[in-house]
């Protein structure tokens, strides 16, 4: 027989442990006062808010204007639900939601603001004067002709922008090539015609939809949350006639502090979007003021807008006409200073520290109203709604004429105010901000993806930025609930004993997906022959 072998029993098998104390010194033993570790509150609320400010601080901390558009993109692959927010199309009693999602104070003036009272055009007023008359007569003949010639078949709206078009670039020129020797930032300024203008930003305050309050009231520690206001992703698509941008900004006319006067009352919109015709889209953030992330010419100086727009509402009332201009004037103002922002280093979770300006016309020749608006903050969003004490700041004018009529080949009464007006826009100079960090949340070596020395990430991270901005649709389709699922299977729960043989049956959603949950670029066997066959094979991506 063979022995039998015991294990040693594990009681005996005891290790030697050494502790080994440090001294610390004498007055760090001790404290007159108990020092004790913070109580974190760890309820579903404070930790979802926790969670999110981590967030929010890693946007702040990405190096590049690109790469902070694409970390914002990031938790979406399809795209987020956006409520579209269409210069040409106004609907009916829209202002208070704009002035919601905008944070903006609307102040209504006949003349403009104070600020504008130093600014003396008379000079100039005599020397543009004829040739903008002449240009009118000329501008509207041709284009009617034009028009008529080709029988091209268009409504009375695309006629007007037709014309209002061809006159807002017409009379930038004369006023450009007037005041160019006089004021240096006129005949450095880049002008835009017809410019591509998008913005993408969160705003709170709204009341939920009923699909989110059925979600919450299924999690047992959402329930005292099912009527707490969300976010709403609000997506600006606009152009302008004509823009003119410098490299220095505009002078505010209010400081920050001064935006925080609890008299700039901003009006409060809860209902969903949609009860006022806002539709809604999936798209992918965008904030494009017109140009490029790296050109010099990053702020905005004034910009013309058509309103033929207008004269296709089905709406006859005359006061809604009027809050319409208002609407289009607050909203484009806002879009284009926040994407420069967006340029800038800020985001809709990033605030800006100083304020923009800029100069808004919406005109059809004959028609003008004039916007100065100022950009105080962009933090709409969640809590910021209610505790943000600053806003942002419209002045308008009403709707004024330039001229009467046209009698005999002949202007009749033209009124000199409203080119007045035009033209202190332009005299208003911009200025360098004396002690102002502009870009204080890009890096100091890399501000734009050009900058990397790394020709690989530079090509990845553009390519990457602009098919994002281009938000053309994924070559795989978003997962799509049929709408017998809809009502048998998630609102009324009736095929309880069918298979499951769906994502969300079995609580996944594939629509949750990230933006880098797919397979990176495909390198031939040809490009890598010094690899093994198994390395290599997929191209390396730059997230942030």
């Amino acid at each position: 027989m063979s022995a039998l072998r015991f294990r040693r029993p594990l009681l005996n098998c005891v290790k030697e442990y050494r502790y080994v104390s440090t001294g610390l010194p004498q007055e760090d033993q001790y404290s007159y006062t108990p020092q004790y570790p913070p109580i974190l509150d760890i309820s579903h609320e404070k930790v979802a808010a926790k969670k999110k400010e981590a967030e929010y601080e890693a946007i702040k901390a990405v190096k590049t204007v690109e790469e902070k558009q694409i970390k914002l993109n990031m938790s979406k692959y399809y795209g987020f639900k956006c409520y579209m927010l269409l210069e040409e199309y106004i609907p009916y009693n829209n202002l208070e939601l704009i002035q919601h999602v905008t944070r903006t104070h609307l102040i209504r003036d006949e003349n403009l603001p104070n600020f504008y009272n130093g600014i003396d055009v008379s000079s100039l007023l005599t020397a543009v004067k004829n040739d903008i008359e002449e240009t009118i007569l000329i501008e509207m003949d041709q284009c009617r002709q034009k028009v008529d010639l080709h029988k091209v078949q268009l409504n009375i709206g695309e006629r007007e922008n037709i014309v209002s078009s061809a006159l807002s670039k017409q009379i930038n020129r004369i006023i450009i090539n007037s005041m160019s020797k006089h004021y240096s930032h006129i005949d450095s300024a880049q002008v835009d015609f017809n410019p591509r203008i998008e913005s993408l930003w969160f705003a709170g305050g709204m009341d939920p939809p009923e699909n989110i309050k059925r979600c919450k009231r299924g999690q047992e520690w959402r329930k005292n949350e099912v009527d707490a206001p969300t976010n709403r992703a609000m997506n600006y698509i606009g152009t302008a006639s004509v823009a003119l941008r410098s490299n220095k900004p505009l002078r505010p006319i209010l400081s920050l502090s001064e935006s925080e006067n609890p008299d700039f009352i901003v009006p409060r919109f809860k209902l969903d979007p949609r009860t006022v015709g806002t539709a809604n889209q999936f798209r992918h953030i965008a904030n494009i003021p017109g140009f490029w992330p790296g050109d010099p010419n990053q702020f905005g100086l004034l910009s013309y807008h058509q309103r033929g727009h207008h004269l296709t509402r089905h709406y006859k009332d005359p006061e809604d006409n009027l809050r319409a201009i208002d609407r289009q004037g607050i909203l484009s103002s806002f879009a284009w200073l926040n994407s420069q922002a967006n340029f800038l280093g800020f985001t809709t979770f990033n605030d800006v520290t100083y304020p923009l300006l800029t100069q808004t016309i919406i005109t059809n020749g004959q028609l003008w109203s004039f916007f100065v608006y100022q950009l105080n903050t962009v933090l709409i969003h969640s809590k910021h709604i209610e505790d943000n004490p600053q806003r942002n700041i419209c002045w308008t004018t009403p709707v004024l004429k330039l001229y009467e009529g046209i009698v005999d080949g002949k202007l009749v009464g033209f009124n000199d105010q409203v080119l007045q007006n035009l033209l202190k826009f332009y005299a208003n100079v911009p200025e360098e901000r004396l002690g102002v960090e502009m870009r204080p949340y890009l890096s100091k070596e890399e501000k734009v993806c050009g900058d990397y020395q790394d020709d690989d990430q530079r090509q990845w991270l553009e390519r990457e930025y602009k098919h994002l901005v281009s938000n053309r649709p994924r070559h795989a389709l978003d997962y799509e609930i049929y709408a017998w699922e809809k009502i048998y299977k998630i609102d009324h729960e009736t095929k309880f004993l069918d298979k499951k043989r769906r994502p969300f049956e079995y609580g996944i959603k594939p629509w949750n997906r990230k933006l880098d949950e797919r397979l990176p670029r495909y390198i031939p066997r040809v490009h890598r022959p010094h690899l093994p066959r198994w390395k290599g094979r997929y191209a390396k991506e730059y997230f942030p």
